[in-house]
C-alpha cells in the first residue's frame, strides 16, 4: 500500500482540496477509482437497509452513494458483491491499544480484518511513559501508510495522581499544543481522578482543570471514567464539569441515570450482554448515546473472540436489533467524538471504510475495505505493514539504573522485635481502610506467611534511574511455590515495574529480567527464568506481528501451569485461580481505589498512600 496523502493528519488545507476534488467526482465531472455494488447497504444514519446501491470511491474517500446506475460518471473498475451486506467500518470509542501489546502498525493488521477501521486511542499508557512524544508515537503508523485511523486522546492521568511521578507531566499548555498540532487529536482521555477534579484543595486540581480547560477551548471531547460514582448528586456534578462520558457502569440502572444526566455511555464487553438486556428491560428507546468500548483487550483475547465485531455480536445475542448494534459501533461513537465528517457512515466525504458481511445476524465478516482498498478477506490481512524504525525514545524507556538485589525487597523490622504489624492490600481492594496482620520477624526482616496467603508485592521506579523500590505485603495473589516470582512492566496506569513473589531473590531476578528486556513479563522459579514475553516499545508493546506476542504469552501460560498460585475466592468474583494476569490492573490509583502502593516519592517514601486524601502510612509498625 502506498503512503497516504497529507490528509492523514486531517490538515485543513489538504482537507479542502480533497473535498473540492470529491465534489467533481460526485457530479460525474471527474472519474472515480472504483464502484462497489453490495447486495444491500446499511444507512447507519437512519438505521435502514438500502437495496441496489452503489458506492463510488475516489482515492481514500467516498464520492457518491445512490441507486445502481444513478451516478453519471465513469470509474476504472466496478466490483459487484451481490451476496454481501455493507456496513460502515467499525470504530472504537475508547481503547488502550497498548493493552493489545502491539505497536499501531501491527495493531492495524490484527483489528482491520475484524472490522475495526478507526480507533480513539486513550493514551493513558504511552503518555505515562513518554508524555511529550504522545502524538509522535500515535500518528507515526498512519503517516507511514497504515489504513487504520488512530485518533489520539492524550492522557488526563499523567501522572494518574499527584502522588506518582515519572514519564512526564501534562497540563494546560501540553493539551493546548496537542490539539493545535493535529486535527486527529479528538480530545482528552478519560478523566478519572474525581477527587482531583472535584476538590480545589487536591494537589492535582489545577493540572486536571488545565487539561479540561484546553480541551473545552478547542471544543473537543472530554472523556470520563466514573467508576463508583453512582449517587445522583455526584453523577450530576460529573456531567456539570464538562466530562462527557463514562465506560465504568456496573448496572443498567446506573447507566440509565448517567444517560439522563447527559452522559454518553460506553459499554464494555465484560458486562455488555447484561447491560444491553437491562437497558432494554428499562425501556431505553434512543440508543444514539450508547457505544461499545473495547477499553483493554490483548492480542491473545482478540484472537479468541474478535475485536469490536465481538461486541456487536454480543449485543445482537442480547436482543439488540442488528441495525442498532451496528450504529453503536459506527455512527454513535463517530458523532460523540465529533468525527462524523470522516467516520461512521457509508456516505460522501467519509473515508471509504466498509465492512462486508456474509451473515448479518451472526455478524460474520467476509471482507473489509479501508481507504478505498480491500485490506482483508476473512481474517487474512492483505495490506502491507509499513516498516517503522522506532527510535530510542520508544525503545529505551525502562531505566531502573542498576541491578536489583534481594536486599531491595527486604522489609526491615524494628530492632529487637519478634513480630510486627503489617499493612495488607489485596488485588482490587476498594475499602476505605487497608487490612492488617501480625507477621513474624526472622533475622531482622518481616516475613511472608504463605499459610495465611500473605505474600510480598513491590513496585520499582523505572523512570528515574535511581532503582527506588516500594514493597509491602499483599493477600491472596502471586506464587505459593517457593522461590518463585512474577514481574511485569505493565502496571496501570503509571506503568512502573512490579514484582510479586515468594522470595526476595526471585523478585529481584524477575524484575531484572524485565528491565533487561526493556519491558514485558518474566516468570522465574528456583533461580531460573521459566518464560518471558518481550514488550520492547515503551515497555508495553512490541513491534512484531500479533502472532509472535501471542506465542510468547501461550508459552508463559504453559510455564505458569507448573506454579501454584495463591487465591482468595471471597475477594472478587472476577479474581480466578491460575496465572494472575490481572495483577497488571491491581496497581490502579483511580476511583474506586483508596489505599494503594505506588513507587516511592517524597510524599510517600514507602509508597503506601490513600489517593483520595493523600494520607500515608508505614508498611510495618
Amino acid at each position: 500500500m502506498t503512503p497516504l496523502p497529507p490528509d492523514t493528519d486531517l490538515d485543513p488545507k489538504a482537507e479542502a482540496a480533497i473535498r473540492q476534488a470529491l465534489l467533481q467526482v460526485s457530479l460525474g465531472k471527474a472519474p472515480a477509482d472504483r464502484i462497489l455494488r453490495p447486495g444491500r447497504l446499511l444507512d447507519a444514519g437512519t438505521g435502514l437497509w438500502r437495496e441496489g446501491q452503489e458506492v463510488v470511491i475516489s482515492g481514500a474517500r467516498i464520492a457518491y452513494v445512490g441507486p445502481v446506475g444513478s451516478w453519471p460518471g465513469t470509474a476504472a473498475e466496478v466490483i459487484d458483491l451481490p451476496d454481501l451486506h455493507a456496513v460502515p467500518g467499525l470504530g472504537e470509542v475508547h481503547k488502550h491499544i497498548e493493552s493489545s501489546h502491539l505497536t499501531p502498525e501491527y495493531e492495524a493488521a490484527l483489528v482491520l480484518p475484524r472490522g475495526n477501521t478507526w480507533t480513539c486511542e486513550a493514551s493513558h499508557e504511552f503518555s505515562n511513559v513518554d508524555a511529550d512524544r504522545t502524538l509522535d508515537f500515535w500518528l507515526a503508523a498512519r503517516r507511514a501508510g497504515s489504513p487504520l485511523k488512530i485518533y489520539p486522546l492524550p492522557g488526563s492521568a499523567v501522572p494518574p495522581t499527584a502522588y506518582e511521578h515519572g514519564g512526564g507531566w501534562l497540563g494546560y499548555e501540553a493539551q493546548r499544543d496537542f490539539l493545535k498540532e493535529s486535527r486527529m487529536v479528538a480530545g482528552l482521555d478519560e478523566v478519572m481522578d474525581w477527587p482531583g477534579v472535584s476538590d480545589p484543595e487536591n494537589p492535582s486540581h489545577a493540572r486536571l482543570w488545565g487539561m479540561i480547560t484546553a480541551t473545552l477551548e478547542a471544543r473537543a471531547v472530554v472523556e470520563g471514567h466514573a467508576a463508583g460514582l453512582t449517587d445522583l448528586p455526584t453523577i450530576n456534578a460529573f456531567a456539570a464539569a464538562g466530562i462527557s462520558s463514562d465506560h465504568e457502569m456496573w448496572t443498567a440502572k446506573e447507566a440509565m441515570n448517567k444517560l439522563s444526566a447527559g452522559l454518553f455511555i460506553e459499554l464494555r464487553i465484560h458486562s455488555l450482554k447484561e447491560m444491553v438486556q437491562g437497558l432494554l428491560q428499562l425501556g431505553l428507546r434512543d440508543w444514539s448515546r450508547v457505544a461499545f468500548a473495547t477499553d483493554d483487550r490483548s492480542a491473545t483475547d482478540t484472537f479468541k473472540t474478535g475485536a469490536t465485531d465481538h461486541n456487536v455480536r454480543m449485543a445482537i445475542e442480547a436482543g439488540l436489533a442488528p441495525e442498532i448494534a451496528v450504529q453503536c459501533a459506527t455512527i454513535n461513537p463517530a458523532r460523540h467524538m465529533r468525527l462524523e465528517a470522516w467516520q461512521g457512515l457509508i456516505a460522501p466525504g467519509r473515508y471509504a471504510d466498509i465492512v462486508l458481511l456474509d451473515d448479518v445476524e451472526a455478524f460474520s465478516i467476509a471482507e473489509v475495505w479501508a481507504d478505498g482498498q480491500k485490506v482483508s478477506e476473512g481474517t487474512r490481512y492483505l495490506a502491507e505493514v509499513p516498516r517503522i524504525d522506532w527510535p530510542d525514545w520508544a525503545r529505551k524507556t525502562v531505566n531502573v539504573g542498576r541491578q536489583l538485589k534481594a536486599e531491595d525487597f527486604r522489609i526491615a523490622a524494628e530492632p529487637g522485635r519478634a513480630a510486627m504489624t503489617a499493612a495488607l492490600l489485596r488485588p482490587f481492594h476498594w475499602a476505605p481502610e487497608f487490612l492488617t496482620a501480625d507477621l513474624p520477624v526472622v533475622d531482622g526482616a518481616v516475613q511472608r506467611d504463605s499459610a495465611r496467603n500473605i505474600t510480598k508485592f513491590a513496585i520499582i521506579d523505572r523512570f528515574s534511574g535511581e532503582g527506588a523500590v516500594s514493597k509491602m505485603f499483599w493477600l491472596g495473589c502471586g506464587p505459593a511455590t517457593p522461590d518463585t516470582a512474577l514481574a511485569c512492566s505493565m502496571a496501570h496506569d503509571k506503568h512502573n515495574l512490579w514484582a510479586c513473589g515468594s522470595s526476595d531473590a526471585a523478585m529481584a531476578l524477575a524484575a531484572n529480567t524485565v528491565a533487561e528486556m526493556q519491558g514485558g513479563w518474566a516468570l522465574v522459579s528456583q533461580g531460573k527464568v521459566l518464560a518471558t514475553v518481550g514488550w520492547e516499545i515503551a515497555g508495553l508493546m512490541t513491534a512484531r506481528p500479533a502472532e509472535a506476542v501471542d506465542a510468547e504469552m501461550q508459552a508463559l501460560y504453559r510455564a505458569a501451569e507448573g506454579i501454584e498460585w495463591l487465591y482468595e475466592p471471597s475477594f472478587n468474583p472476577r479474581w480466578q485461580p491460575g496465572f494472575p494476569e490481572r495483577l497488571a490492573w491491581a496497581t490502579l490509583t483511580c476511583s474506586p481505589w483508596q489505599w494503594v502502593l505506588v513507587a516511592p516519592s517524597e510524599h510517600a517514601p514507602q509508597g503506601l498512600v490513600n489517593v483520595t486524601n493523600g494520607a500515608t502510612h508505614p508498611v510495618v509498625w
